[in-house]
């Protein structure tokens, strides 16, 4: 919901800075790979039960995600960088839940594995309908330039960043947590399917 108003904030600055990367012989690819190994250490820091600490590479991790695309516009952007971003975003949203769920198993396992079916149901309701974006021709730049196309929801990406936030700084909060930001993941899916259908009921 909030990813439109927010890239009209944030891509000036990261345009530079991506430029900056691009002219020191930084590619986009090697940005989003550093980015999915500072997730996944954040992810290991609160599976070790320090959610707290676990920001510092959360957060970096995300701004290396704005920053390959940067990186990318100011070079050359490829089919496989978009793949390779969208598949790393992916690893990232589910390990960090799945952190919450190692450290304390028998408190957060039955919330964490509703999380993580809402993001399994929501992904795909993202992807199919991106899919048969491509094969309508439609474009968008609402979320900035994307190699996928990018339709809006209740919960995006903005919104999933705070929430985690939220998680590492109230860490005992989980399990109500998970519970209500999954059943507006399930809404948010539900109405991009209800989305696919109006616009594409009468496309073959």
């Amino acid at each position: 919901m909030l990813d439109a108003a927010m890239r009209k904030l944030i891509d000036p600055p990261l345009n530079r800075l991506g430029a900056r990367l691009a002219r020191a012989g930084i590619g986009a690819d090697t940005v989003t790979l550093a980015g999915l190994a500072l997730g996944l250490l954040a992810a290991a820091v609160i599976a070790l039960g320090a959610p707290g600490l676990a920001l510092v590479p959360l957060l970096a991790s995300r701004l290396a995600d704005g920053l390959d695309g940067a990186v990318a516009r100011a070079t050359q952007k490829t089919d496989f960088g978009g793949y390779l971003d969208i598949t790393a975003d992916f690893l990232f949203y589910g390990a960090v839940p799945m952190g919450f769920v190692w450290l304390d198993p028998g408190m957060n396992g039955a919330a964490g594995a509703f999380l993580l079916t809402s993001f399994y149901v929501n992904g795909a309701s993202f992807l199919g309908y991106a899919i048969l974006a491509e094969r309508a021709g439609m474009q968008t730049t609402a979320r900035g330039a994307k190699s996928l196309y990018f339709t809006g929801g209740l919960l995006e990406g903005t919104e999933t960043i705070a929430f985690f936030v939220i998680l590492c700084l109230w860490p005992g909060g989980f399990v109500p947590l998970a519970w209500g930001f999954g059943a507006l993941c399930f809404i948010t899916a539900a109405s991009r399917v209800l989305l696919a259908r109006q616009v594409f009921r009468g496309t073959s």
